[in-house]
């Protein structure tokens, strides 16, 4: 099908809304953090129609607040410094991690790669609200960027290991369609092609003095670029998702001394799988 047309044009951008933070040239580590940010255009703010309190109650359910300071810690703490990926821009203006197609699950509650519909199912854009501008803005140069990130890791040293860096809530929100399993403090998502059973035992080692670490519950599945996705086997990947209320005040809260515990321990899964 040939995408719409844009019904209106967007501005210059100003803002950086992705940034590839650089790790030692020998690392097959790329944290990928997409969620952590709150940012919103202005121009784009322009088209969802909660209010400013709202819409910063909506953030602060949304948003992985802090995971970009759990990576940026943990780049700091590791032995062999991993690359990073990190989204500067909220997830409501696009999520990086959706599929923009009818693959998409998450479309059904109004939450695909262009978000209709909040965390508590209300309006968020208004109805024949057209993504096909957004996407072209904002989501396609995303998929292009990390697909080369990876594409130079593989070509510097023949393998990559993507660890998707998220959070949820202690309690679930109406949004989640699969909310009514476990909660562990640490969620591992995992997929059948790109995480080897090598890398979940490194990943569970390395969070053990975390708490309990639990299983593609309440969330599953790993990101890897389209390109590679179920057909490049030297590129691995997992996802951490974290439970907040074990590193901060929850739903939008300041951080606690949790954080670096988790930085030491995303470190450590870091340094077993950069050797």
């Amino acid at each position: 099908m040939t995408p719409a047309e844009p019904t209106f044009e967007l501005p210059a951008l100003e803002e950086v809304p992705f940034e590839l933070l650089p790790g030692a040239a020998t690392s097959p580590v790329l944290l990928h953090v997409p969620h952590s940010a709150r940012e919103i255009p202005g121009e784009v703010r322009a088209g969802i129609v909660l209010g400013d309190p709202a819409l910063e109650r909506e953030l602060d359910h949304i948003t992985d607040a802090h995971t970009a300071g759990i990576a940026d810690e943990a780049a700091r703490l590791a032995g062999v410094t991993p690359w990073r990926f990190v989204n500067r821009l909220s997830r409501l203006v696009v999520d990086p991690e959706r599929f923009p197609d009818e693959r998409e699950e998450m479309a059904a509650v109004g939450m695909g790669a262009v978000y209709t519909r909040t965390t508590h199912r209300e309006v968020l854009r208004p109805g024949g609200h057209d993504p096909e501008p957004l996407l072209e803005r904002y989501f396609r140069p995303y998929a292009r960027a990390m697909t080369e990130a990876v594409a130079q890791r593989l070509d510097a040293v023949g393998r990559v290991v993507i660890v998707d860096v998220h959070s949820y809530p202690s309690a679930p929100l109406p949004y989640e369609l699969h909310g009514t399993g476990p909660r562990p403090p640490v969620c591992l998502g995992t997929d059948a092609f790109h995480t080897p059973p090598a890398l979940l035992e490194a990943a569970r080692e390395a969070f053990a003095g975390c708490g309990e670490t639990g299983l593609d519950s309440p969330f599953s599945g790993t990101y890897v670029p389209l390109d590679f996705y179920g057909r490049e086997p030297r590129v691995g990947a997992l996802m951490v998702e974290i439970r907040r209320d074990t590193y901060m005040s929850e739903p939008g809260g300041p951080a606690g001394p949790g954080l670096g515990r988790l930085a030491a321990a995303l470190a450590r899964l870091v340094d077993a799988v950069s050797g």
